[in-house]
C-alpha cells in the first residue's frame, strides 16, 4: 500500500482501533537485562479490527471472550475461541487482527516480551 493511501486508511479507523490499552500488568526482567513483561487486555468491538502493524516483541495470546481471527504475514489465517492461544514472534508483521464476530466482543489478553521502554505495538504500511 502507498504511504498516502496507508495514511487514509489509518485515519479512516475508529479511534478504539488505534488506542493502545493502559497495562494490567508491567514489570522489568532482572534476569534478562534490557527486557520487560507487559499484560494487556484488549476488547474488540463487534466487527472491530487492527490495522497491519508488529510489536518487535515475543506475544502471547490468550482468548478470554468471543472469536478473535488472527494472521501473520506468510503464515494462514487462525481463528480462535475462549482458552485458545496465539504466539506472534518478534520479526512477525501482524497482518489480521479481528473480531470473527459482526455482532458480539471480543476479548483476550497479549503478553509482551519485549525491549523496557519500547512501544508494544508499530504501525505497518
Amino acid at each position: 500500500m502507498k504511504p498516502m493511501r496507508f495514511l487514509l486508511a489509518v485515519l479512516a479507523l475508529p479511534a478504539a482501533a488505534l488506542a493502545q490499552p493502559a497495562p494490567l500488568f508491567e514489570k522489568a526482567l532482572p534476569d534478562l537485562p534490557g527486557k520487560e513483561v507487559t499484560l494487556v487486555e484488549v476488547t474488540l468491538p463487534p466487527g472491530g479490527a487492527s490495522p497491519a502493524h508488529r510489536h518487535n516483541a515475543h506475544v502471547v495470546v490468550y482468548v478470554l471472550e468471543g472469536r478473535i481471527t488472527m494472521q501473520v504475514k506468510d503464515k494462514p489465517p487462525q481463528t480462535l475461541g475462549v482458552g485458545q492461544i496465539f504466539y506472534e514472534q518478534p520479526d512477525d508483521i501482524h497482518t489480521v487482527g479481528r473480531n470473527a464476530s459482526a455482532t458480539a466482543p471480543a476479548r483476550f489478553l497479549a503478553f509482551f516480551i519485549k525491549s523496557k521502554g519500547a512501544p508494544r505495538t508499530v504501525p505497518v504500511p
